[in-house]
C-alpha cells in the first residue's frame, strides 16, 4: 500500500494560486453536476451556538476523477476576539476506487477560500455582461479581496466600490486594494452608493438580515450572492430576489434549504419555481443565462462538495508535481 501524503497550508499555498486554471476546474465541476452521475449528499452542519460556531461537512464523487474529497469546515465567528481566525478546516482525499486515504490537506480553509472565489468568477463569466468594469463589494474581508482577484481574470474590472457596516474598515480595505491592484477603489457610506452604477455586485458577509433590497436593483446588474450558506443567513431580500430576471443556483436542492432562495420561498415572494435553474445547466447549454444586456441576473452560491472535490484533486496533483508534502504510513 502506498503512503498517505500530508500537505500543510504552506505546501498548498506554494503550489496553488487563484488563476484561470482553477476557475476552469471549478467550472467543470459545475458542468459535471448538470451532465454526469455525480454523487453529492446534503451538507452536514453542526451548530455550536454557545461559542458562535458552525461546522460544515461537504463531499462529492465526480465521475472521471480518481479521488473524492471530504471537507470539514469550521467557522467560529468570535475567534478574532481571541486573536484567532474565524475560519479553518481540512480536506481528506480518498481513492474513488478503493476508499483508501491518499492525502490529508491541512489547508486551514485556504482551498475553500480559493474555490469560493473561483466559483464567483465562473458565475460572473456566465452571467454578467462581457464589458462589466465596475464592481461593488458588499463586505470587506478576505473573501471580498479574493472575489475581486478572481473577477479580474474574467472581466475588465476598472473600478471598485466597497461597503461594509464599519466605514473605517471599508476605508482601510479600499486603500489596501487600491495599493495592491492599481484600480480606482472607493469606500461607500451606503449600499445605494456602492451599487448605484455597478455592473457586478458581490455579497460576501455573514449577515442575518437582507442587505440588498429591490430598490437597489438596476438594469444590467449581475449579483453574486455567497454569504447565505446557512438557514439563518440572508443578504438578498425576498422582494429583490423576486424581481431579478434570471435566478441561478449552484444547486437548487441546497438553495431551497439554506440559500437566498430559501428566504424568498418562506416569505412567499417566489411561488413559481419553473424558471429557476442551476449554474451547471447554463454552462452545459441546457438553459439560457443572460440573454439581454438589460437583464438583472443573480447567482446564489452556497458552496458544493463538487467544488471541494475538484479543488482538492487539483491541489493534490499540483503538490505532487512540485514535490510538496510529507509521506507517512507506507
Amino acid at each position: 500500500m502506498s503512503g498517505i501524503t500530508l500537505l500543510s497550508e504552506a505546501d498548498l499555498r506554494a503550489c496553488v494560486a487563484l488563476d484561470v486554471s482553477v476557475i476552469d476546474a471549478i467550472e467543470q465541476a459545475f458542468v459535471l453536476l448538470a451532465t454526469a452521475d455525480v454523487a453529492m449528499p446534503p451538507i452536514l452542519r453542526l451548530d455550536i451556538a454557545q461559542h458562535n460556531g458552525e461546522v460544515d461537512v461537504k463531499t462529492a464523487y465526480l465521475p472521471g476523477l480518481e479521488r473524492f474529497a471530504i471537507k470539514v469546515s469550521p467557522g467560529f465567528f468570535d475567534n478574532p476576539t481571541l486573536g484567532l481566525p474565524s475560519l479553518n478546516g481540512m480536506m481528506m482525499l480518498l481513492s474513488a476506487r478503493t476508499g483508501l486515504l491518499d492525502a490529508l490537506l491541512l489547508d486551514n480553509g485556504y482551498l475553500t477560500a480559493v474555490r469560493t472565489a473561483a466559483a464567483g468568477a465562473v458565475a460572473a463569466r456566465a452571467l454578467s455582461r462581457v464589458d462589466s468594469c465596475c464592481v461593488a463589494l458588499i463586505g470587506a474581508g478576505e473573501q471580498a479581496a479574493l472575489q475581486l482577484q478572481a473577477l479580474r481574470l474574467v472581466r475588465p474590472i476598472e473600478s471598485v466600490r466597497v461597503w461594509t457596516r464599519d466605514i473605517a474598515k471599508a476605508e482601510d480595505f479600499s486603500a489596501g486594494l487600491a495599493r495592491t491592484t492599481g484600480l480606482t477603489v472607493s469606500a461607500c457610506a451606503s449600499i445605494e452608493e456602492a451599487i448605484a452604477d455597478a455592473d457586478i455586485a458581490v455579497t460576501c458577509t455573514p449577515s442575518r438580515e437582507p442587505l440588498i433590497e429591490a430598490r437597489h436593483l438596476h438594469p444590467g446588474l449581475h449579483i453574486t450572492a455567497m454569504g447565505s450558506d446557512a438557514e439563518h443567513k440572508n443578504e438578498i431580500s425576498p422582494q429583490a430576489l423576486a424581481r431579478v430576471d434570471r435566478y441561478v443556483a449552484d444547486r437548487l436542492s441546497q438553495t431551497r434549504i439554506l440559500g437566498e432562495l430559501h428566504h424568498a420561498l418562506v416569505a412567499g415572494a417566489i411561488t413559481d419555481e419553473s424558471g429557476l435553474t442551476e449554474l451547471g445547466q447554463i454552462l452545459a447549454g441546457q438553459h439560457p443565462g443572460r440573454t439581454d444586456a438589460s437583464q438583472i441576473t443573480l447567482c446564489d452560491l452556497t458552496g458544493t462538495g463538487a467544488q471541494d472535490t475538484a479543488m482538492a484533486n487539483l491541489a493534490f496533483e499540483r503538490a505532487r508535481s512540485a514535490g510538496k508534502g510529507f509521506q507517512f504510513g507506507s
